[in-house]
């Protein structure tokens, strides 16, 4: 049975959860029996299965122990960002339906904002302190059995997009019936084809837990017995040193990791055994080929990546050796069959690029918003994540970049991931991004908008250096008119830019005229 009881029966005292700030070692009994005793609790307030409850947590081990507490209730959990607006975790908790929320004391600031707007949301438990309209969630566990609840059913996540191009969606996938514990899903059943984990294979896990792909990741490892390293967040040096320690064997990354690892001093990046890692995941974002090529010469051909999503509608995957003869691409479909789409909703030729959809794949809806459910599917009842790219003649599937990012500049399209690609390679470039802006003339113009590892760089000189650099690689027309310096860029701890507020900070107040927003 793939679940984590098996283990906690069989190894009780082997490692589930270790935090890798504080050192803090969950165990596999001690995950079980603090799952049960708040499954326990979803029962004696009157949850059952099919009902909506929310986490809104930082990275702390009872993410994942209430997880498998909802899991194992049958529950339908969503998990929110501690990096969204106040007014996005308010629709979320309402929009989802949500009957009860855990929280914790260091969000405090941001949830006794909305307290009073949250009527439905009843049952509201706050870990590791209080505040006003919140109980403690430790007082209201601690004298709940540690055996498993008597009718216990697979329960599911509903997953909200990271709304950077609008109002966060509500993903929820094909569900099955009366699922039995231990059931996987489709897309765990390929994650677990495609990749080695099992009870020897320590997994480091350094994004945000309420993230789709490290959420999932990290319980996909509980299933199989392995132990999750949790960073509460990212740092270059401490992920390496990480892997050392724990002598890590598994981790999923964000191509935003890879550049700030490859921009370490070389000292640094040599002083750490990173011998005994097998399988380093990548997704999320777009990864420039330059930097994947260095990561391969620094780590052997142990990087994969794969594309899907939220949706769970598709997965596509490529190994090191495969992607060293087809570089750029995202790989092949083990979920779903690949189609390339054009305006009209037409299939197009191996070569030409369009919207990529998948066939044969499991169903989704936005909840409550079929509308938008609607929009992504075509005449073939085929489902889309809005990524534009093409297949080859050998079926290897390559992205351009997303739909809504698209610049429609006198009426010619742009897609600004292959002028970020090249920006982010340069040497004094920390993090970039390249939108479309307002134009009089052309509705649209390109900027690249850049975060420096050293801000005294900033400067017309550095401008005019990049901008010639992008013109000498892309031409023209797809190189920023103007490169504005900000302190930082609003990208997610998952990897994503979060190009709406970006962009919102250039069309406030302008009036499009058939410019893309």
């Amino acid at each position: 049975m793939y679940f984590p009881r098996t283990f906690a029966e069989k190894m009780p005292d082997h490692p589930a959860i270790i935090m890798a700030e504080s050192g803090e070692i969950i165990t596999y009994l001690q995950l079980e029996e603090e799952a049960n005793k708040l499954a326990h609790y979803f029962r004696d307030i009157g949850l059952v299965s099919g009902d909506h409850i929310s986490l809104y947590l930082e990275n702390d081990p009872y993410y994942l122990i209430a997880s498998w507490a909802a899991i194992r209730a049958g529950l339908v959990y969503t998990c929110i960002s501690v990096h969204l607006s106040v007014s996005d975790v308010e629709y979320i908790l309402n929009n989802s339906e949500s009957l009860g929320v855990i929280t914790s004391k260091l969000q405090s600031e941001k949830i006794a904002q909305i307290v009073d707007n949250i009527p439905d949301v009843k049952h509201r438990l706050m870990l590791n302190g209080t505040i006003d309209g919140f109980d403690s969630l430790e007082e209201k566990v601690k004298n709940r059995p540690i055996t498993p609840i008597t009718d216990e059913i697979e329960g599911t996540q509903m997953l909200y997009s990271s709304g950077t191009t609008g109002r966060p969606k509500g993903i929820l996938r094909e569900r099955l019936e009366a699922k039995q514990i231990g059931e996987l899903e489709p897309l765990v059943q390929v994650l677990l084809r495609a990749y080695e984990f099992n009870k020897d294979t320590p997994y480091l896990s350094p994004a945000p837990l309420y993230h789709s792909a490290p959420h999932i990741y990290c319980l996909t490892n509980h299933r199989v017995g392995g132990t999750v390293i949790v960073m509460e967040k990212f740092d270059a040096e401490h992920f390496l040193s990480l892997v050392e320690k724990y002598k890590v064997v598994n981790t999923q990354l964000v191509p935003t990791m890879f550049v700030r690892m490859l921009k370490l001093p070389r000292e640094v990046r040599e002083k750490y055994d990173l011998s005994t890692l097998k399988a380093a995941i990548h997704a999320a974002a777009p990864c420039p080929i330059p930097v994947k090529e260095q990561m391969i010469d620094w780590w052997g051909p142990i990087i994969y990546e794969y594309y899907a999503g939220t949706e769970g509608n598709c997965f596509v995957t490529i190994a090191s050796e495969d992607w060293l003869t087809h570089k750029g691409s995202v790989g092949k479909a083990m979920l779903g069959v690949p189609h390339i789409m054009d305006e009209n909703g037409d299939e197009l030729p191996a070569g030409e690029i369009g919207e990529a959809y998948f066939s044969d794949s499991p169903a989704f809806e936005y909840y409550k918003d079929p509308e938008k459910t609607n929009k992504s599917r075509n005449k073939h009842g085929w489902g889309t994540l809005s990524d534009v790219g093409y297949l080859d003649e050998e079926g290897y599937l390559y992205l351009t970049d997303r739909t809504t990012n698209m610049i429609i500049s006198g009426g010619v399209n742009i897609y600004p991931q292959e002028t970020e690609n090249v920006l982010v390679m340069h040497p004094k470039i920390k993090d970039v991004a390249v939108i479309g802006v307002p134009n009089e003339d052309f509705g649209e113009e390109v900027r690249a908008v850049v975060e420096l590892l050293n801000a005294d760089d900033a400067g017309a000189p550095l401008e005019k250096e990049l901008i010639d650099m992008c013109i000498e690689k892309l031409g023209k027309i797809k190189s920023p008119r103007k490169v504005d310096f900000v302190d930082d860029l609003p990208r997610y701890p998952t990897g994503k830019l979060f190009k709406r507020l970006l962009k919102d900070r250039y069309w406030k107040g302008q009036t499009l005229t058939g410019a893309a927003k």
